[in-house]
């Protein structure tokens, strides 16, 4: 499961994610990939689930990038505990997600291959998305 090594703060505040993403929100690696269309939270798990869909789909072949990383503390406080005294204890880690951001890249397989394999990985995320391919991608020599 994905998380940070290490972090510099065991709890976080949880934020704002307003507006649309400002960074992360062009291809920068693969021909084809999917974006979001929501502001979520992402846990490790469901970025995983993805993952696999995917690479069970292409059967190893052609390069998957993951642009998103869960790197912010989620915590929880144990069942049949009084408000107050206190945050819990960090449960797992999440990736803020907003409108725009490019989650998943894929390279080296067909359009048609790509498709379906980031449909069956948007299927294990909790967002909206929309597949998206890069300007430049000429159909005709496909991988």
């Amino acid at each position: 499961m994905l998380q940070p090594k290490k972090t510099k703060f065991r709890r976080q505040q949880k934020g704002s994610a307003k507006g649309n993403a400002q960074r992360g929100h062009q291809l920068a690696f693969g021909t084809f990939g999917i974006k979001s269309l929501q502001t979520k939270w992402i846990t490790g798990r469901q970025i995983e689930a993805a993952r696999i869909a995917v690479t069970r789909y292409m059967q190893r072949q052609g390069q998957i990038w993951i642009r998103i990383f869960p790197d912010k503390p989620i915590t929880r406080k144990p069942a049949d505990v009084r408000m107050g005294k206190g945050k819990g204890n960090p449960e797992g880690f999440v990736a803020p997600v907003t409108p725009g951001r490019i989650l998943i890249e894929v390279e080296g397989v067909s359009f048609e291959v790509a498709k379906e394999a980031l449909r069956l990985a948007a299927q294990k995320l909790p967002v909206t998305t929309k597949f998206i391919v890069r300007r430049d991608y000429d159909a005709s020599q496909n991988a």
